[in-house]
């Protein structure tokens, strides 16, 4: 495209969606107006839901292409900023969205590893990738790899971890989707599932990489308006500022004055709270002593006597465990969930009085012997060492991650040119930016309302924003006054991550247009990265593997066919999935990272910057990496029946690739040092794509 008629385009795109902007606000403004006159809040979530998906339909019919260059790579000509646009929804999943500012609101500090190593994993791809990839031209990810390394396997093996990886992405942004239908339109989650679907395939299956890069533009601009009006009338109602990155830090500061009156049993609300942690402790250990004895009576062979005198000691209700195995586990998981409230503000609180093995000693025990003392220190110790160990191995595979997902790789592919691609990351990390510098304040400013609200008040005059969410999801909402003295104590409060972002407009008490906005912000945010996922899985199979490999000759509407098809039965086959509930939001995503960086990241960065990578090496490596990655995930995660104690230096699965991204970097360059280098045709398609040209491209030919 020509640089005059590319402007053209530019300005006429920044028209089009200045437009929109106005239209989107305008939409606001009218129901709220409908609010106020009476309009049912449930007719307000039908009206986002069909709203929004009836815009991204439309753009989806609008996009409708059965050229291919259009249909994988938007025609390669996608202006920087409105990229760094796409690239910012089609990154911004659920889990950034939903699951962020939940994590530091859980985790505390902890949840910094995510931030850290999301935005740093751009910095990877601007050095090490983009403009690389941009240079060499294409369709996929797995197109480079045939490529760069010769042959249909090393294809074949990028195929298979892409599929992987996204297919575990993408059932974690079904899994939001489900969650934000059910709470707004009251429908079951599995059904919620499915509508949700339809709005992912509008926009995929009509018009491929096309569409998709339009309506994530569309959806970003959504997705940030409706994140920080929320955070900014929290922070206007806290601390007088609009500007929550600048004023959170009084209100963290308020926040640590409660953790340390909730700890502190002098106090009347610590004595209050210490009452319930009590109780949970006697409920605990309670659990632990019916689960000795029903060890013994299996081990005795009267295990099934066991269970049903303990069945008939609740009442035989119709969802009693049947066996002995599955009693075991309901009463394990409940036995955790109490003890995990025997200490309810986090251990990572600035205030935490008494926290660690020596200070719970020292409280238990002041005449301990000195050797106690040593041993409760030397425990101290090794739980910081872990907790250390586990932020940076998270940071690291998160950050590699990031450079290794080829959904947000192939983003790179449809700039006009490699500047237009360097300046693309750029723009992406501002669009980041923006959301992830805002959801530590949103977490803190959440925090405060919980502690100095919801703690504390009557059980008799429970908000209705906790109801509402309990009955979407036990494990996301749940408050019990387990020592019946009718107020409610931390302690008491169960709340799940990925409710904090959806339930921030109830909890402050904003009109429910807002809660409809930010519930049409999460499904923006799960629905762009979704349609990337899962053109990135069709895309695969349709163009590396049936056009690649299997039928060269096939024609471009036979092509475009049956990558529809596939996405079709992909999109299917993930709801499904999602309808098991195979994990929470933040793992699933974790997990993908980990698995993009094991498979990818050795193969693309070598191959970019080691001639003497070869055919070998890159089969030995990406298996390697990709198959130590999945076993340790097998092995440790508890879904799949991993037990924490395989855990190789208690490094927990979500970081899998801290032992998968080495050796594949071993691999490859072990297998490529013992055989033959590679051909003089691929050496000098590494120099090509290494020295990429600023002012234009000379793509490989393609198909």
């Amino acid at each position: 495209m020509a640089a005059s008629s590319q402007s053209q385009f530019f300005n006429q795109l920044k028209r089009y969606y200045t437009f929109y902007t106005g239209g989107f606000l305008a939409f606001i403004v009218v129901l709220a107006i409908l609010e106020q006159m009476g309009l049912p809040a449930k007719i307000i979530g039908y009206i986002f839901l069909a709203a929004t998906i009836a815009l991204y339909a439309g753009i989806g019919i609008m996009s409708k292409t059965a050229d291919v260059s259009e249909y994988y790579v938007a025609g390669r000509r996608v202006p920087a900023l409105f990229n760094g646009m796409a690239t910012g929804a089609d990154w911004m999943s659920a889990a950034s969205f939903i699951g962020m500012a939940g994590t530091l609101y859980i985790a505390g500090y902890d949840g910094l590893a995510f931030v850290m190593g999301w935005t740093g994993g751009y910095v990877l791809v601007a050095l090490f990738l983009a403009p690389y990839l941009r240079k060499f031209g294409q369709f996929t990810i797995p197109d480079f790899l045939g490529a760069r390394y010769g042959g249909n396997l090393p294809r074949t093996i990028g195929v298979l971890a892409a599929i992987i990886c996204s297919f575990v992405y993408v059932v974690a942004q079904i899994y939001g989707v489900g969650l934000i239908t059910s709470r707004f339109t009251g429908l079951e989650f599995q059904i919620g599932v499915f509508v949700g679907l339809a709005g992912i395939l509008v926009c995929s299956f009509l018009g491929g990489m096309r569409a998709v890069t339009w309506t994530q533009v569309a959806q970003y601009i959504i997705l940030i308006i409706a994140y920080m009006i929320p955070v900014v009338w929290l922070s206007v109602q806290h601390t007088g500022n609009p500007v929550p990155q600048l004023a959170y830090g009084q209100v963290l500061q308020k926040v640590t004055q409660l953790e340390r009156e909730l700890n502190n049993p002098d106090t009347a609300r610590g004595a209050a709270e210490a009452s319930a942690r009590a109780t949970h402790k006697a409920k605990a250990d309670e659990l632990e002593a019916k689960i000795a004895a029903l060890d013994e009576a299996v081990a005795a062979g009267n295990g099934d006597a066991f269970v049903a005198q303990a069945r008939e000691a609740a009442g035989n209700p119709a969802d009693f465990p049947a066996t002995a195995a599955a009693l075991k586990d309901t009463w394990s998981k409940a036995a955790a969930g109490h003890k995990g409230k025997t200490g309810a503000v986090p251990a990572h609180a600035t205030a935490f009085a008494g926290k660690g093995a020596e200070a719970k000693l020292m409280k238990e025990n002041p005449n301990a012997t000195p050797e106690e003392i040593a041993a409760a220190r030397a425990e101290d110790e090794h739980a910081s060492n872990v907790k250390r160990r586990n932020f940076i191995a998270l940071v690291l595979c998160l950050m590699v991650g990031t450079a290794s997902l080829p959904h947000i790789l192939m983003r790179y592919y449809t700039t006009p040119s490699v500047r237009e691609a360097r300046r693309s990351v750029f723009w992406s990390l501002f669009f980041i930016f923006l959301l992830y510098f805002t959801a530590p304040a949103l977490a803190v400013l959440v925090k405060f309302e919980v502690y100095n609200n919801l703690v504390g008040s009557s059980f008799a005059t429970l908000p209705a924003w906790v109801s509402n969410w309990a009955a979407v999801d036990a494990t996301l909402m749940k408050i019990v006054d387990v020592n019946l003295d009718g107020i409610i104590q931390l302690a008491e409060i169960t709340i799940g991550g990925d409710l904090i972002v959806l339930a921030t407009p109830e909890i402050a008490g904003l009109p429910y247009v807002i809660s409809g906005m930010v519930a049409a912000g999460g499904l923006a945010a799960a629905l762009s990265t979704a349609d990337g996922l899962l053109l990135t899985i069709a895309n695969a199979l349709s163009h590396d593997v049936y056009y690649k490999m299997i039928d060269p000759k096939a024609s471009t509407v036979r092509r475009i066919t049956i990558s529809k098809t596939l996405l079709l039965v992909v999109a299917l086959t993930a709801a499904y999935v999602t309808s098991l509930k195979p994990g929470d939001i933040l793992f699933l995503v974790g997990a993908a990272f980990s698995l993009a960086a094991s498979a990818f990241f050795p193969a693309l960065v070598l191959g970019v910057f080691w001639k003497r990578a070869n055919y070998t090496g890159a089969v030995i490596g990406m298996l390697a990496g990709l198959g130590t990655c999945m076993y340790y995930m097998y092995m440790t995660y508890p879904f799949f029946g991993g037990v924490p104690a395989n855990e190789w230096f208690e490094i927990k699965p979500i970081a899998a690739a801290v032992f998968g991204m080495p050796v594949g970097f071993v691999g490859i360059i072990v297998g490529s040092l013992l055989t033959a280098a590679p051909a003089k045709e691929i050496q000098e398609l590494v120099d090509h794509v290494r020295y990429p040209s600023l002012e234009g491209d000379i793509d490989t030919k393609a198909a």
